[in-house]
């Protein structure tokens, strides 16, 4: 009888869970009718399992084109025919999910649970040397997945699929190239044979690093060339789906909007399935009257100057301020709260960013009361308010549209407040032995772990986490007697240890690293 080896210890390789495409964050967003997109999801999963297709899959498309819709889909049909070994969604402002560094560790935790066998291969790297998920994306390649894959002796499955979805929202274009170098080099794993689809927008490093490949390595589509006969069919379907909802919903009259109507909004939305969307939130919102805000958007099919961003997001924007008298002031809210929430890190819940912000949330939800069609806004506080595309971030700091509007937003301008909002909120929380500890050689395993969230709060671990991260997007400097020098003079070693609870010290000693040209000479 054969002996079975132990279960493999996951707490030693580190993933991100909320990048599956399965993940509670992915539960609620969007999914291909089943009348849609046919050809191109037939084209995907013939290449899947077809033994002499190419290793690469590659679909792009520019923003707004339904790319991560069509990654969800075909990441659930390769799940349900047991064809699914892993999945990455990047998202840009997502903590780890718009970077690298857990990438390669997150696909091989996948891919243990769908081939455990392979656990004992990873296993035995992580005891030769733990620190390998800390080193460089090829060394994590080589160790984590290459090398213990070859070692199988055999699989269940033939062919895996993993699933990439957006990799031009990977913060850096070094880790974007990389990636893409090592991924070339999956064709030569065996006896598994790994099939990786990939969606990003044609982004100039990801279309050159493809375009350099060699000849067989990968197939691709590009979106925005599929015939404009189908993308108006699917994005019809859609439109007529959603709103067929809306009028049952909300007790509309039968046959609202109207077939001219129906055919106006998709000649508005052509090839964008993002303004389909994105509208149906907007006219379906319980807080406004739909046929009111129809007609709003349709206002604007008469005006040939506006793009496709702009028929998409200016009906929502505009409404905020139409309805409010004291516009400055809603400018200025707006401002400092929805353009903070498109430039963090990572997203904060209503409590968390009212108190980095030092303002109320009774103030930050009556800004975000109008947004729920570009938001996402939980009634839960405990859950962070996200963008639900990135367009949207797009359209409010595109640097064509400086000083146009009350809408733009000044990235700069926004990450420098931020920098100085979370070195405010940790000069009032750091101290010397912040947790009460009154013992300097515990061990870290043996500190009670609600007691440092007690007295870690998730803004305080934001503001400890991404203060330089945000003072370098200001290209901000220290000077002498600054806000920034103040800060270091009294809480250095105060910020330290809270890194340390945080199980982050090695992130905080490269941050100084950084500092160090921050400093102007």
């Amino acid at each position: 009888m054969p002996i079975r080896s132990a279960p493999f210890d996951f707490s030693k390789l580190p993933s991100v869970k909320t990048a599956s495409f399965d993940s509670h964050e992915e539960e609620h967003n969007a999914k291909c009718l089943d009348n849609t997109r046919v050809d191109l999801r037939q084209q995907v999963i013939g290449w899947a399992q077809d033994p002499h297709s190419k290793c690469l899959f590659w679909l792009n498309g520019m923003a707004g084109t339904g790319k991560s819709t069509i990654a969800r889909t075909v990441a659930l049909f390769f799940k349900e025919k047991g064809l699914l070994g892993a999945s990455f969604f990047f998202k840009q402002g997502e903590g780890d999910r718009g970077r690298a560094a857990r990438f390669f560790t997150t696909i091989a935790a996948d891919l243990i649970l769908r081939l455990p066998e392979l656990g004992k291969y990873v296993e035995e790297v992580l005891q030769k040397d733990p620190g390998i998920i800390e080193r460089a994306l090829k060394d994590q390649f080589e160790q984590l997945l290459l090398q213990p894959l070859s070692k199988l002796e055999s699989a269940e499955a033939e062919a895996l699929v993993v699933v990439i979805d957006a990799l031009d929202e990977c913060d850096r274009e070094e880790d974007i190239r990389a990636i893409l170098d090592l991924l070339e080099r999956a064709k030569t794993i065996r006896p598994i044979s790994l099939r990786v689809f990939v969606t990003s927008r044609p982004e100039l490093p990801i279309r050159l690093r493809f375009e350099k490949m060699p000849d067989g390595t990968y197939q691709g589509v590009i979106l925005h060339e599929v015939p404009q006969n189908i993308i108006q069919h699917d994005i019809e379907m859609f439109l007529r789906h959603k709103l067929k909802i809306i009028t049952a919903e909300r007790k509309l009259s039968p046959g609202w909007p109207g077939e001219l109507n129906i055919q106006r909004l998709v000649q508005m939305a052509v090839p964008l399935f993002i303004f389909a969307a994105t509208i149906c939130r907007f006219v379906g919102d319980s807080k406004g009257n739909p046929r009111t805000r129809l007609k709003q958007v349709l206002d604007f099919q008469t005006s040939n100057q506006i793009s496709k961003l702009e028929m998409t997001y200016l009906p929502i924007l505009i409404q905020i301020f139409d309805e409010n008298e004291n516009q400055e002031y809603e400018a200025r809210e707006f401002q400092d709260t929805v353009g903070s929430i498109v430039v963090l890190a990572t997203p904060l819940s209503i409590p968390s960013l009212a108190s980095l912000l030092a303002t109320s949330k009774e103030d930050i939800r009556c800004t975000l009361d109008n947004l729920h069609s570009v938001l996402s806004i939980p009634n839960d506080e405990n859950t962070p308010v996200r963008l639900l595309h990135l367009s949207f971030r797009d359209f409010l700091v595109d640097p064509k549209r400086r000083g146009q509007s009350a809408f733009w937003v000044d990235e700069r301008q926004v990450h420098e407040r931020l920098a100085m909002q979370c070195l405010a909120l940790l000069n009032k929380s750091l101290k010397q032995d912040i947790c009460d500890l009154q013992d300097p050689g515990i061990l870290y395993s043996e500190i009670n772990k609600q007691l440092i969230k007690r007295r870690l709060t998730p803004a305080i671990r934001y503001a400890c986490l991404y203060w330089v991260y945000h003072l370098g997007e200001s290209k901000g400097k220290i000077r002498d007697g600054d806000q920034t020098h103040q800060f270091l003079s009294r809480h250095i070693l105060h910020w330290l240890e809270a890194m340390s609870l945080l199980g982050r010290v090695a992130e905080g000693i490269r941050m100084i690293d950084q500092l160090l040209a921050f400093i102007e000479v």
